[in-house]
């Protein structure tokens, strides 16, 4: 079986003065909200590599390696005007993973200040990219409300939660006790 290469030349020239090529051969400013989404996508992607080049336990690795391969599929959304390829099932996936993870947990009775474990450190600050993605995502809707599927905002929504519990239970897993608010006065 032969394989199909994708890409060939990784120096174009074709951006240098500012615009760049989607999938579907269109080409617009990289200063485009689409472009903007796609780049804060690909350093969530790139954070949470960071993420899982450290020793994580195996179902947290595994966990995000299955997110790391949906964030791919919403950047070819994103790269294919009017694509959609992210489901509910992706959606409840990502639900029911933070779901069980929570499960693992003592309940919170205070806010939670980013940090512990490094770890736990470093998932909060993938947790952080995520809330941006979303935010880029929601301002390409409202300059194109078929720009962004809106299962995928949900995911990277959800994405966002299911970090946050996965920081805690790392935290949990190294004995290394969480960080609360402790609010002024």
């Amino acid at each position: 079986m032969t394989e199909k290469t994708r890409i060939n030349r990784v120096i174009t020239r074709t951006g240098d003065k500012g615009d760049t090529g989607l999938a579907d051969g269109s080409r617009v400013s990289k200063a485009h909200p689409r472009i903007h989404a796609l780049g804060e996508l690909d350093e969530l992607n790139s954070a949470l590599g960071v993420l899982r080049a450290r020793s994580l336990d195996a179902d947290l690795d595994r966990a995000l390696d299955g997110i790391q391969q949906r964030l791919f599929d919403i950047g070819g959304e994103l790269a294919v005007p009017g694509r959609a390829v992210i489901d509910d099932h992706d959606l409840v996936e990502v639900e029911s993973q933070a779901d069980m993870i929570n499960a693992e947990l003592p309940p919170l009775k205070e806010f939670v200040l980013p940090g512990g474990h490094p770890d736990a450190a470093w998932c909060h600050h993938c947790r952080t990219v995520a809330r941006r993605v979303e935010r880029a995502l929601v301002t390409l809707h409202d300059t194109d409300e078929d720009a962004v599927n809106p299962v995928s905002q949900a995911l990277v929504n959800r994405l966002s939660d299911l970090l946050f519990v996965m920081a805690r239970l790392i935290n949990l897993r190294h004995e290394h006790p969480e960080t609360l608010w402790q609010p002024k006065g």
